[in-house]
């Protein structure tokens, strides 16, 4: 997506906070001196500003100006957020309170769908599956239909708030599937994993889906620490995922 003037100042700002070249509790450069900077007009500066506001990296106000929060404050749900702490380098830190994340959100959502989810939801969840295993098999965008399904997963539980959190959560996913999926043969051996969820949920067995759930969760985990482990260089989440090879 082609982003606007807002946009793209959002997105230099934001990436400048994130990647450590504004410390914390530093102020930015006053309107005048960015807008220069960076080409646009002092108006286009002040609404990028509010928007960061909004997602917790500045704060704003009289005699103190416009200062960087610590990261603490900033809104991890964010997919910007999320989008320009992995072109700074997404770290070990993040990648734990992702996977934590995980475990307390997927495994109680699953074991909801196994008891809610409507003929519908499970048709969405299989056309997801269906998808991963044709991406294994003869190529594909395998990280695009493993995102499908976990958010699938996550709207048949039937919750309004988890529903919500489905939206937010996906740039977090992403970030650990693209991982995961960058691991040899990890798709593919995954793969017996998300079925073992789906059959569980078709079967109306909250506790064999949840355990089934958390056997993924962990497995994923232990693929991240394997690419971290091999300092290989970790995805961005700016660019297209990579296809799988048939």
């Amino acid at each position: 997506m082609i982003k606007n003037v807002h946009g793209n100042t959002v997105d230099h700002l934001g990436e400048a906070i994130v990647a450590g070249r504004y410390a914390a509790g530093a102020s930015i450069p006053p309107e005048p001196l960015l807008g220069e900077e960076l080409g646009v007009s002092r108006t286009v500066v002040r609404e990028a500003v509010k928007s960061l506001v909004a997602k917790g990296l500045l704060t704003t106000g009289p005699k103190v100006g416009t200062r960087v929060l610590a990261s603490d404050h900033w809104n991890w749900f964010d997919p910007d957020v999320v989008i320009w702490q992995s072109k700074a380098g997404l770290t070990r830190e993040f990648l734990r309170d992702l996977q934590d994340l995980r475990r307390v959100v997927e495994p109680a959502a699953v074991r909801m769908a196994a008891e809610r989810a409507t003929a519908q939801d499970i048709a969405e969840i299989e056309l997801a599956y269906e998808g991963m295993r044709s991406a294994v098999e003869e190529g594909g965008d395998y990280v695009a239909y493993d995102l499908r399904f976990h958010q699938g997963l996550l709207r048949a539980c039937h919750n309004r708030m988890i529903v919500q959190m489905s939206k937010a959560l996906s740039a977090l996913l992403r970030t650990s599937f693209e991982i995961s999926t960058s691991r040899k043969d990890g798709p593919r051996n995954s793969l017996p994993m998300h079925r073992a969820v789906v059959d569980a949920v078709v079967a109306r067995q909250p506790a064999k889906a949840e355990r089934a759930i958390l056997v993924l969760i962990d497995s994923a985990r232990e693929d991240i620490e394997a690419v971290l482990a091999s300092r290989r260089r970790l995805p961005k989440l700016d660019t297209p995922a990579r296809l799988l090879r048939a």
